[in-house]
């Protein structure tokens, strides 16, 4: 139902919203009389299901909640309050959500959390204009500054071979941790595109993986090296799988032995080998792709050949990892300090 068959003016809209109350600080629960109580759309539901990540459509569908418990004071955001915040007018939109945002400021949390917040309602509106349920935007609101410290650095090389030679490759399951950290650390994969592989991805005769990257909705085929490739035919030799459909990495426990290996358990795997190895800073898979990126960067020097292997989209992101890795804030104020002696 449009606005406009309601049959009222902006004014009176604004007035009789019950998001209206939340510019005098008190939050109205009935939505009962809403002028747009007989819509059906349920566009929070349509856009999550625009998202490929689960990761990111549980992310929004949680922000999204919250939005709307504080500023309509209802738990679970109907199809008909979410529409009716879409066809506010610009400014009794904006000035909502410049308030929802000073509230969570005053409730003291972080500007990441804050600017993810706001991005899931950007998000919601810029999608509802796209199908033409919205007619203003939010992209004059800005985010919190807020650059905080990223630590990109992990394990060099000496450690991470002490981390190979725990693996008993006499054993099944030494066989494939032993070629699920040579691959993690060979081709920096994260630990989702590791469990998400299947036998058939796997071309030894190429050398090549076929993976599905971070937040891409087609696989892409990348190169293997040649001591991962054998490392990989071991363990499938050893498992004498033969199934293409079947996942290239699986448990070997009594219990689940044959069902996917989760990123759960490949998580625990990284962290066990570390430990054993007398790692004592805390690792995860994710450590090791940071250790092979900025190994990279040491031998090569090539940032653009390093974002290769890392699949990062944008170069600023690598280039943290290579400014970290050479620590050039350190030299400059090692330079300013020599200056006063």
């Amino acid at each position: 139902m449009s606005v406009t068959s309601c049959g009222k003016s902006n004014s009176e809209k604004i007035l009789s919203s019950p998001f209206n109350s939340v510019m005098d600080g008190s939050l109205s629960t009935s939505i009962n009389d809403s002028w747009l109580s007989q819509s059906q759309d349920d566009l929070i539901f349509m856009l999550l299901q625009d998202k490929r990540s689960p990761h990111t459509r549980a992310a929004y569908g949680k922000d999204l909640r919250n939005f709307f418990f504080v500023v309509a004071n209802t738990p679970e955001p109907t199809p008909q309050i979410v529409i009716e915040f879409l066809s506010l007018d610009r400014f009794a939109a904006v000035s909502l959500v410049l308030k929802y945002k000073a509230f969570l400021l005053e409730q003291g949390l972080m500007p990441a959390t804050v600017n993810r917040r706001l991005a899931a309602i950007k998000s919601l509106v810029k999608f509802a204009r796209k199908i033409g349920r919205c007619n203003y935007s939010l992209e004059d609101i800005e985010g919190e500054r807020n650059r905080a410290y990223r630590d990109t650095t992990g394990i060099d090389i000496k450690a991470f071979k002490r981390v190979l030679m725990e693996c008993d490759r006499s054993t099944k399951k030494g066989l494939r941790d032993y070629a699920i950290l040579h691959l993690l650390w060979s081709n920096a994969l994260r630990r989702s595109e590791v469990v998400s592989l299947d036998v058939k991805d796997f071309e030894p005769n190429n050398k090549t993986l076929t993976i599905l990257g971070k937040g891409q909705a087609s696989r892409q085929v990348i190169s293997i090296s040649e001591a991962t490739t054998q490392a990989i035919l071991a363990w499938l030799n050893e498992r004498n799988c033969v199934d293409p459909k079947a996942p290239l990495f699986v448990a070997v426990s009594y219990n689940k032995r044959g069902n996917r290996l989760t990123g759960e358990a490949l998580r625990q795997l990284v962290c066990l080998y570390c430990k054993k190895a007398g790692i004592s800073k805390q690792m995860s898979p994710h450590r090791i792709r940071h250790s092979s990126i900025t190994h990279a960067l040491d031998v090569t020097g090539d940032v653009r050949k390093v974002q290769g292997l890392s699949r990062h989209v944008k170069l600023e992101t690598l280039m943290i990892y290579d400014d970290n890795r050479q620590n050039l804030q350190g030299e400059v104020s090692e330079l300013l300090s020599d200056a006063l002696e």
